[in-house]
């Protein structure tokens, strides 16, 4: 379990850990919280080319619970994943992968739908799209904060996608709104290069 997207995505989505789909396949977020992922990043105007998916943990924990310890194990595969890719936009799915970034005790209900600062970085907190499958606030949640996410998008494109990738996003809103709010470091990854 490693990468699904391009080789340089200026948005990484970072999920917590394989499910079972994922496990079989060896590609993450192909399951249904993958379908989840991918029919809100279309409706957002995002490209496949645009976007990659990766998690804390690479291989699924025993019983599908999020293994601390593997979470310590995997982050040099993780810090070197971002440091390779470099994107400008890292987008956490779920507490656990927050954590990885933030480990200030942030609950990711408070931290949801907000831009951070990070390592040179906006890091923007959402929960798990498997959420959305087991209650309807959870769902309600996840679609406020990607119509958040998507009035941010097309002035981050702007700024951080390459010229090829620069063709508008066609979303309301105003891409002006949403100042990134500085937190302390302390995440697992190294400084973006």
């Amino acid at each position: 379990m490693v990468y699904r997207g391009p080789p340089r995505p200026w948005l990484l989505f970072v999920g917590e850990a394989p499910g079972r789909s994922e496990d079989e396949e060896g590609i993450p977020f192909v399951g249904r919280a993958g379908r989840i992922l991918e029919e809100a990043a279309a409706s957002s105007g995002l490209r496949a080319t645009e976007w990659g998916v990766t998690n804390v943990i690479m291989c699924r924990p025993p019983k599908n619970r999020f293994d601390r310890r593997a979470a310590l194990a995997c982050r040099p595969w993780l810090g070197a994943k971002v440091a390779s890719l470099a994107p400008a936009i890292l987008v956490t799915l779920g507490a656990n992968a927050l954590e990885a970034f933030l480990p200030e005790d942030l609950p990711v209900s408070q931290a949801a739908g907000v831009p951070h600062a990070w390592e040179g970085r906006v890091l923007f907190p959402m929960l798990h799209p498997a959420a959305t499958l087991h209650s309807k606030a959870f769902a309600q949640r996840w679609k406020k904060d990607w119509e958040r996410l998507g009035e941010l998008l097309p002035s981050w494109r702007e700024r951080h996608a390459p010229e090829a990738e620069q063709t508008p996003i066609s979303r309301p809103g105003s891409p002006g709104r949403g100042a990134v709010r500085a937190l302390p470091s302390g995440g697992i990854l190294p400084p973006a290069p």
